[in-house]
C-alpha cells in the first residue's frame, strides 16, 4: 500500500548521512540493513550492500531505480530449480552433452 502524500516517501536518515558529502563511485559498498528506505535521485551512482538476512547483496543504484525500495533488489529467497521428472531428464542431457565433450576434448589433445 502506498504511503500517503503528507507523510512524503520514507529514506533512511542515517543512509543520507553516509552519502552526504561523497561522490558516486567513490568510497565503495555503503552497507545497510534499511530495505524499507526508498531510492531517492541523491543516491544515482552509488553502491550499496543491501541485507538480505544473510549477507550484503551489493546494489548500483541506476536513474530506472528511483522511487523504488532498496529491499526490491535484494533477493531473500534463493531460487534452486523447478523440479519433475522433466527437469531431471534435461539434467541427464546436459551431463551426457558436458562427458562427450570432454571425451572429443581428450581424444584431440
Amino acid at each position: 500500500m502506498a504511503r500517503s502524500l503528507y507523510k512524503g516517501p520514507y529514506v533512511d536518515e542515517k543512509l543520507l548521512k553516509k552519502i552526504a558529502g561523497k561522490k558516486p563511485g567513490e568510497g565503495g559498498v555503503i552497507k545497510t540493513w534499511a530495505r524499507a528506505s526508498m531510492i531517492s535521485p541523491e543516491m544515482v551512482g552509488f553502491t550499496f550492500g543491501v541485507h538480505n538476512g544473510k549477507e550484503h547483496t551489493p546494489v548500483l543504484v541506476v536513474e530506472e531505480m528511483v522511487g523504488h525500495r532498496l529491499g526490491e533488489f535484494s533477493p531473500t529467497k534463493k531460487f534452486y530449480r523447478h523440479g519433475g521428472k522433466m527437469q531431471k531428464e534435461l539434467e541427464q542431457k546436459k551431463k551426457e552433452a558436458e562427458i562427450a565433450a570432454a571425451k572429443a576434448a581428450k581424444a584431440s589433445s
